[in-house]
């Protein structure tokens, strides 16, 4: 039997910086099943208003997680499309949309049982 591939731990969590295990840091990431990245929103067209794209979630499922976690920022001024929403529920992908430090512990929980990951974004 394959070994499960977890999400990277993510080890600290403040204003602009995000570092996940192995000494990688972000500003914005994306943390799934076997890895990390920064979470670029110029690929997507992503902004504060209108918020989190589906293109930046499919990354997501495409590693394999069965959890999502969506991080709104530090003072959740980030949105997120109801497309994406949509496209989760459809999925029958359980997800969470919270504040950032919220988001950072729940992932952190969720990563020792569960297939998840995350877009998290370090200001406001």
């Amino acid at each position: 039997m394959e070994a499960e591939v977890r999400s990277p731990l993510i080890t600290h969590c403040s204003w602009g910086r995000l570092e996940v295990e192995g000494g990688r840091r972000f500003k914005d990431a994306k943390l799934f099943p076997g890895g990390s990245r920064e979470w670029d929103w110029s690929e997507t067209g992503t902004d504060h208003v209108p918020g989190i794209q589906p293109a930046d979630v499919e990354e997501l499922l495409e590693h394999g997680a069965k959890v999502v976690v969506l991080s709104r920022g530090i003072y959740e001024r980030l949105q997120v499309c109801s497309e994406t929403l949509e496209m989760l529920k459809q999925r029958g992908i359980d997800f969470h949309l919270l504040q950032t430090e919220q988001a950072v512990d729940l992932y952190n929980k969720l990563r020792e049982n569960e297939p998840v990951a995350g877009l998290f974004h370090s200001t406001c």
